[in-house]
């Protein structure tokens, strides 16, 4: 139920070969990160009986890392599908007395959660546009175009930072993207949603991308750009 010979990572590299296959992980839902991502982030930002939130739940990743090292964990996703999946995720035996919360609603409006409640937000939103997740679920960002995904991400930001205790961390994970051959810096743009929701930046963190599906398609293109090979993990601090 857990990894072997597990080390928290000590720089602002991090990078992972193997992804990760111990309880229920798998690649199977395409787009979910590393549990080496959520599990170096529980761990070092929280402790146990702590409430962590994800509020882009996936399949779940985030909340079994924390059933797993014990602490309390709140999923949100906006797609019933996500909750379904995430729910069989996490029906596994473990030495674990951690509460589990999921709900279907959007991470912009979580009236539902008290202000300054939230130990630690660990979450993995979509790349925008990149991965689209429903064909038409209202509020579903993964169908949004670059602009209007960071509309609704300064949302998320101002909700995120209502929940959060002070002083405690949230810390996300996105990459950037590209758009006829050009890099669009959507990572930093999101940053950017976070410092101005009143956010500090406490690391920023280099992920290096593994295993990507689409990478061997792009290698046999003749390409004048370079393959986007890393993602960044933002730290910020209430």
């Amino acid at each position: 139920m857990q990894p072997n010979n597990f080390k928290l990572e000590p720089t602002t590299i991090w990078s992972f070969s193997d992804r990760g296959s111990w309880a229920t992980h798998s690649g199977k839902y395409r787009g979910n990160w590393s549990p080496y991502v959520p599990r170096n982030l529980i761990l070092r930002y929280s402790k146990p009986g702590d409430w962590v939130l994800d509020q882009f739940m996936g399949s779940g990743t985030t909340l079994v890392e924390a059933k797993l090292l014990n602490r309390n964990t709140i999923g949100v996703d906006i797609n019933q599908q996500s909750v379904s999946i995430s729910e069989i995720n996490l029906r596994f035996q473990c030495n674990s007395k951690s509460k589990l919360h999921i709900r279907e609603a959007n991470a912009n409006n979580l009236s539902f959660i008290k202000d300054a409640s939230i130990d630690l937000i660990c979450t993995h939103p979509p790349y925008a546009n990149i991965i689209k997740y429903s064909k038409d679920i209202s509020g579903d960002i993964s169908l949004l175009t670059y602009e209007e995904f960071l509309k609704e991400m300064s949302l998320v930001a101002q909700e995120s930072y209502r929940i959060l205790k002070k002083r405690k961390i949230c810390a996300l994970m996105i990459g950037d993207i590209r758009k006829y051959g050009k890099v669009v810096p959507l990572g930093f743009r999101v940053m950017e949603c976070f410092l101005k929701a009143g956010f500090v930046s406490k690391e920023i963190i280099i992920k290096e991308q593994h295993n990507c599906r689409s990478t061997e398609y792009w290698e046999k293109q003749d390409n004048n750009f370079l393959l986007l090979a890393h993602e960044y993990i933002f730290v910020f601090q209430k």
